[in-house]
C-alpha cells in the first residue's frame, strides 16, 4: 500500500471530498475520513481540506495507504413489474439524468414499515456497468409530479448545488378550499419544526424565533369556482419541509385533502367543496426549470394526477398538458 494521487473527474465536480473517498473506497468508514482529513494525510492540490470540501474537476487528491476494498455486492435483481412502473414514470431521459412523473401515494424514500419507494426502484434505471442512480430532491409521498433523478454522483452533486443555490425554478399546482385575497402576491412567513417522531410537523414561526427559517412563495390564481375552491400556481423561492402546504394554510386556502394541516376554522371540510371530489391531496409539482450539468437549462413538465384531472373536470378548469421537455443551449 502506497500514497497516491488521483485527479478529479468532469462527473466528480461538485461531490464532496468524502463522498469522493466512499466511491473510490467503498468500506471507508466516515470516522476514518474526517481522521485523514483532520490529521492532514488527505490533502488536496497540496492543501489540508475537511470533509466537506466540494472538489472541481482537474483537482488532485492525495490518498494515503487505503485498506484493502471488500467484496463488491451482488448485483440486485429487479423485478419486472417494478421496471415496468418506474419506466413509466420517466418523462425525460439523458446521458446523465432522468424526470419522473411521481404518481400519488408512493414514497420518494424508505423509513419504518415503508418498504416500496421511489428510492428502491431506482436499481432498474442503472445502465449496465455505470453507477446507480440516485435522489436529488424530494417530494411528499402524497404529492404528485416532477422528480429529478440523477445518473452519477457528479451529476448528483451538480444539481444538488443547483437546488441550495436556487437556481431551480419549481412551480407547483394545487386546489385548494377557498379563494385566497388578494388573488395573488407573495407569502414571506418563517417556519420552523415542531413536535417529534410521527407527530412532528411544520408551523408557522415569528420572525424573531431562533428556531425559524426563512420561506418565500410566491402565489398566483390561475381560476376559481365561485368561492369554495380556487385552482393555484405556486412557486417556492425556498425549500423548506411542507412549505407549501403550510403556506396555502396561511392565506386562509388549505389544499384539498391535505389532512395533516386541516384546520377546523378554514373551509377545508370536503364536505363544503363539491359532492364526489377526490379526497387525496391536490398538490402537484407541474414542472422544473435547471441548469443541465452537461450545460444549457432544461425544462420539463409533468401532466396531472388522474385525481387532480377529474377534479378540473369537475370544477370546469382547463389545464393545458404538459409540453414536451425542451433543453436550451446557451
Amino acid at each position: 500500500m502506497t500514497i497516491s494521487l488521483q485527479t478529479v473527474s468532469d462527473d466528480e465536480a461538485e461531490i464532496r471530498l468524502d463522498r469522493w473517498f466512499r466511491r473510490h473506497f467503498p468500506g471507508l468508514q466516515q470516522s476514518m475520513i474526517q481522521k485523514l482529513c483532520r490529521t492532514g494525510q488527505v490533502r488536496v492540490d497540496g492543501k489540508r481540506a475537511e470533509a466537506a470540501t466540494r472538489l472541481a474537476p482537474g483537482q488532485s487528491i492525495r490518498v494515503p495507504p487505503m485498506p484493502t476494498a471488500p467484496a463488491p455486492k451482488p448485483v440486485v435483481q429487479v423485478n419486472p413489474a417494478t421496471l415496468r412502473e418506474v419506466r413509466a414514470m420517466i418523462v425525460y431521459e439523458d446521458d446523465h439524468l432522468f424526470v419522473l412523473n411521481k404518481p400519488y401515494g408512493l414514497p420518494v424514500q424508505g423509513g419504518p414499515g415503508i418498504t416500496r419507494h421511489v428510492d428502491g426502484m431506482l436499481e432498474g434505471l442503472r445502465i449496465e456497468g455505470g453507477d446507480r442512480p440516485r435522489l436529488v430532491h424530494r417530494l411528499d409521498r402524497d404529492t404528485t409530479g416532477v422528480l429529478l433523478i440523477a445518473r452519477s454522483p457528479g451529476v448528483a452533486a451538480k444539481l444538488a448545488a443547483a437546488f441550495r443555490g436556487r437556481d431551480m425554478d419549481k412551480t407547483y399546482w394545487a386546489v385548494v378550499a377557498g379563494r385566497p385575497v388578494p388573488v395573488e402576491g407573495e407569502i414571506d412567513l418563517p417556519l420552523k419544526r415542531v413536535g417529534g417522531g410521527s407527530g412532528e410537523r411544520t408551523a408557522p414561526a415569528e420572525r424573531d424565533d431562533e428556531d425559524g427559517a426563512r420561506a418565500i412563495t410566491e402565489y398566483r390564481t390561475l381560476d376559481h369556482a365561485a368561492q369554495k375552491l380556487a385552482w393555484l400556481e405556486l412557486k417556492p423561492h425556498t425549500g423548506r419541509t411542507h412549505q407549501l402546504r403550510v403556506h396555502c394554510v396561511a392565506i386562509r386556502a388549505p389544499i384539498l385533502g391535505d389532512e395533516k394541516y386541516a384546520r377546523p376554522d378554514q373551509n377545508n371540510a370536503f364536505a363544503a367543496t363539491v359532492s364526489g371530489l377526490s379526497e387525496q391531496m391536490h398538490l402537484h409539482a407541474r414542472s422544473l426549470g435547471f441548469p443541465h450539468p452537461a450545460g444549457g437549462t432544461l425544462r420539463v413538465e409533468a401532466d396531472l394526477p388522474a385525481h387532480m384531472a377529474e377534479t378540473f373536470q369537475t370544477l370546469g378548469f382547463s389545464a393545458p398538458p404538459a409540453i414536451a421537455p425542451r433543453r436550451e443551449r446557451r
